[in-house]
């Protein structure tokens, strides 16, 4: 390594992206990327930066921390050293999601309708009925074209010999797709001439992949289907995202009081009058959506919206009852989905899980505290977990408690020593742990944005990559063949 940013750098025991397991040499498709840092003065790199903050700073592109004493709207932290795949190892992960998103709509429209994977007792029935966010009143209704999960964000990670793993899945409200969006258009700024000779394939096809995944729900195909993006509004922590990807798409965002339901079909309301809506890309929870079906207090959603759904009037991306598999209890058994409904073995493997609700597996949790990744089945946002290798006494034996009172509720997964990245840092570049998130979109097709958004643990030492909890965000290239 004799690029001077590179002199203390240091892979330790963990795979690197840019130097992989031996942490000697750069990998091939690095060389142009660690070339360029080469070439650059520490004043120069501080400019691009700068640059870079400013850019998110006028395109307003922020996140919101709730409960901080600093303030709740923050910039999204981002980082200029950019995360490089390439196409052979492109192409297994995006086979794998694939398979992945295939498998998980058909539990769904199994779990539903007929629950044959519980009958055969390859997904116990318990583990389905208990989740927080298994909707009895879906069972037995079609959903639009036979998808439940329209957007989906799965989050993967790479273990200590660089081995892709899926961490979990979020298939109710994913979040990220504008981050992602907005990496790449200022890297192209701020790298011009190194993201051309590279040949980093697209990403900016996205929204017009998205607003066709939206319109191909629609119940009326004889006209030009009319969707909106319904927002919880300004205070969601996801707000910049809604009207970002609303406007990419060209489609309008409303709250719940710009909609109403009548006679079963929802409507607009717009200055020119009443506009009939056909389908509703929603970015809040089944249980705010409508407060004569689900939370009667609810003010973010819409009243007889469910009765316009149930009546086949109009689409909702994603359906309703997704949050079954969401569940890190339910994630456990995708590798059995993948077996059952598609008589195939997985393509991307995931981490192995331990089940509190099994007497066996909770024994061990409850013994091994210290050396594993204790998660509430349900949370998000990187809330709700202990990481046993950094939590006190006092916590783990909190977190013991929890786990008696509530089985069902936690998962353990043994610690995994998560890849790390080159990352630009106050005292010069260090390593620091990342994951990745593509965006698969099932429509007519499925379409998988090559890359996705790479996200970084920005604490020195932090496995946490969530932005709520100090993380940043990196641009992903994906190379062409």
């Amino acid at each position: 390594m004799q690029n001077e940013l590179f002199t203390s750098y240091e892979t330790d025991v963990f795979f690197d992206e840019m130097f992989g397991s031996d942490g000697i040499a750069p990998l091939d498709h690095y060389r142009s990327i660690l070339n360029r840092l080469k070439s650059l003065e520490p004043t120069q790199i501080e400019e691009k930066q700068k640059q870079a903050d400013s850019s998110f700073l006028e395109h307003g592109v922020t996140f919101t921390v709730y409960g901080d004493d600093e303030g709740t709207e923050r910039i999204f932290p981002f980082d200029l050293i950019p995360r490089v795949i390439p196409d052979k190892e492109w192409q297994k992960v995006e086979q794998g999601l694939r398979q992945r998103i295939l498998a998980l709509n058909l539990f769904l429209n199994d779990v539903y309708h007929d629950g044959k994977i519980m009958a055969e007792g390859v997904v116990p029935e318990e583990v389905v009925k208990s989740s927080a966010h298994y909707r009895q009143e879906m069972v037995g209704f079609d959903v639009p074209r036979d998808i439940f999960v329209h957007i989906c964000g799965t989050d993967l990670i790479r273990d200590e010999t660089g081995r892709y793993l899926v961490l979990e899945d979020n298939a109710r409200c994913p979040s990220g797709a504008s981050y992602l969006l907005e990496n790449r258009e200022i890297m192209k700024k701020t790298f011009p001439g190194t993201y051309q000779a590279m040949s980093v394939r697209s990403v900016e096809a996205y929204p017009e992949l998205l607003l066709r995944s939206l319109e191909f729900l629609s119940p009326r195909q004889s006209q030009k289907p009319v969707c909106v993006l319904l927002t919880p509004g300004v205070y969601n922590s996801a707000y910049f995202e809604h009207t970002f990807l609303a406007r990419q798409m060209g489609i309008e965002i409303v709250e719940g009081k710009d909609l109403i339901a009548i006679d079963g079909h929802v409507y607009m309301r717009t200055t020119h009058g009443l506009v009939q809506v056909d389908v509703i890309y929603r970015r809040l929870d089944d249980a705010f959506l409508d407060p004569l079906f689900f939370e009667e207090d609810s003010l973010l959603g819409v009243s007889g919206l469910m009765d316009a759904y149930l009546k086949g009037n109009v689409a909702l991306a994603n359906g309703i009852g997704t949050g079954v598999v969401d569940d890190k209890v339910t994630y456990a058994y995708v590798p059995e989905m993948i077996r059952f409904y598609l008589g195939q073995d997985p393509i991307l493997e995931q981490v192995p899980t331990y089940l509190c609700w099994n007497d066996q597996d909770r024994d061990y949790v409850l013994n091994n505290l210290s050396e594993l990744v204790v998660k509430s089945a349900n949370e998000s946002g990187g809330y709700g977990m202990l990481v046993g290798s950094a939590s006190t006494k006092k916590e783990r034996e909190e977190f013991a408690q929890m786990i008696q009172a509530s089985p069902r509720d936690y998962i353990a997964q043994p610690i995994i020593s998560l890849s790390r990245h080159p990352t630009f840092c106050e005292n010069g570049i260090e390593g620091r742990h990342v994951d990745l998130r593509p965006f698969i979109l099932y429509g007519e097709d499925i379409e998988i944005v090559p890359g996705g958004l790479t996200r970084v643990a920005l604490k020195k030492g932090s496995l946490v990559v969530n932005s709520s909890q100090g993380g940043g965000s990196k641009d992903t290239w994906v190379l062409k063949d």
